[in-house]
């Protein structure tokens, strides 16, 4: 079983910087993490995924040029550093992992924290 938790949301202005974590805890072989994020009414989105060794990166079209995605030296927490936040960005937070290849979609991934907010006022 793999523990996810997310921390690093809160309220922004807009053109503000924020910068999420998730720490994975409770596997010790590799695994592939990934950010997507929900509004009120509508569907989970992709936002970007990093391979185990960090050499495979990938973002949604909405977050690119804007946001990027990290690991630490011990590959068991990431970061989302968020620039250039706008209002649309307003959303929960969830963060995910797989044991398998990294990927885009949410169900490539089998565990996932409860997320956190991320509220951009303009």
């Amino acid at each position: 079983q793999v523990q996810v938790v997310e921390s690093g949301g809160g309220l922004v202005q807009a053109g503000d910087s924020l910068r999420l974590s998730c720490k994975a805890s409770g596997r010790t072989g590799s695994y592939a993490m990934a950010w997507f994020r929900q509004a009120p009414g509508k569907e989970r989105e992709f936002v970007a995924a990093i391979s185990w060794s960090g050499h495979a990166i990938y973002y949604g079209d909405s977050v690119k040029g804007r946001f990027t995605i990290s690991r630490d030296g011990n590959k068991s927490t990431m970061y989302l550093q968020m620039n250039s936040l706008n209002p649309e960005d307003t959303a929960n937070y969830l963060c995910a992992v797989t044991l398998s290849a990294v990927g885009v979609h949410v169900f490539e991934y089998e565990y996932w924290g409860q997320g956190t907010q991320v509220t951009v006022s303009s």
